[in-house]
This record gives structure tokens, C-alpha cells and sequence, in this order.
């Protein structure tokens, strides 16, 4: 059972997986959560595509006084140094991690990614109607209310991993 873990969650401004505009993060140490993390994050490129803002609702205007991830990633990475990193669909956000980690040239975390989407599948299967995070959030008891808020979205997937993982 995985008890230490940061939940992370990225928004993207556009289809590129640089364009991290905001990142949330749960940190569990002993099957509690003990920190939360948030923050806007000036994309890189910095444009917004009209499907991501439909999606969470962030434009120019949120961020265009935001940092930049460089400095977000001061702030964040000591609070999840060597916690396994979980998410819902990792392969998006561990893509987001990477990519702008490389785009500024910085070292990203070399530690395991969970999924929770996976083991949502593995867990419910055709019970639920589908394995979004909001579906497979109530399905173990979390109301995500802030859907596409990057901190809900991670202490939803936290919860998640907290029944699945």
C-alpha cells in the first residue's frame, strides 16, 4: 500500500506540454495528507488555445504576472523530493513534468510515477461509467467540486491513491 506520496497536477495553456500554467501538488507522509501546494505558472509558449481555457477556465490575464516554472520549481521540489509522484493519467502530468523541466533546463525528479487512472480501471472496471477523476473521486468518497483546479484535481487524486494504491 503506497503511504508517502506527493499527488501532482498540471493545467497546460495550449497542446504543448511546456505550457504548464498551473500546478498543484499533495504531499502524504503515513496515509495523511500533511502539505498542499498551488500556484500559477507563466506558460512556456506563452499563449493560451481556447480548448484549454474552456477546460479551466485560466487565460493570459491569470498569469501574465505569474513566475516562471524555474521558480515555481524552487518552491515545489523540496516539498516532494523522493516521494513517489502520482496522478490521474500520468502520463500527462509526468509529460508536463518532463518537458518543462527539459525546456528549462533543469534536473526533474527521478522517481516513480503511479496512476490512478489505471488503477481505477483495474479497481472498478465497468462499475463506473467512466474513469474520469471526478468519477472515480466520488466513487471513493471525495466530492470534487473545483474540477480542472489543479490543487483540487491533486487532492482528488490523492484520495484516490489513498483507496487504490
Amino acid at each position: 500500500m503506497l503511504r508517502d506520496f506527493a499527488a501532482i497536477d498540471f493545467e497546460t495553456a495550449n497542446g504543448e506540454r511546456t505550457s504548464v500554467c498551473s500546478v498543484g501538488a499533495v504531499v502524504v507522509r503515513d496515509g495523511q495528507i500533511v502539505d498542499r501546494f498551488y500556484s500559477l505558472i507563466r506558460p512556456e509558449p506563452n499563449y493560451y488555445a481556447w480548448f484549454c481555457r474552456r477546460v479551466h477556465g485560466l487565460s493570459e490575464r491569470d498569469t501574465c504576472e505569474a513566475p516562471l516554472f524555474p521558480e515555481v520549481w524552487r518552491w515545489l521540489a523540496p516539498r516532494i523530493e523522493g516521494l513517489p509522484l502520482v496522478a490521474h493519467n500520468a502520463r500527462f502530468d509526468e509529460g508536463c513534468l518532463r518537458a518543462v523541466c527539459a525546456c528549462y533546463g533543469l534536473e526533474g525528479p527521478d522517481v516513480p510515477f503511479h496512476d490512478t487512472l489505471q488503477a481505477s480501471r483495474r479497481a472498478f472496471g465497468r462499475r463506473l461509467p467512466n474513469h474520469q477523476l471526478h468519477t472515480v473521486a466520488a466513487a471513493c468518497g471525495y466530492d470534487l467540486t473545483q474540477h480542472h483546479h489543479a490543487l483540487a484535481d491533486a487532492e482528488a487524486c490523492a484520495v484516490i491513491a489513498l483507496h487504490l494504491l
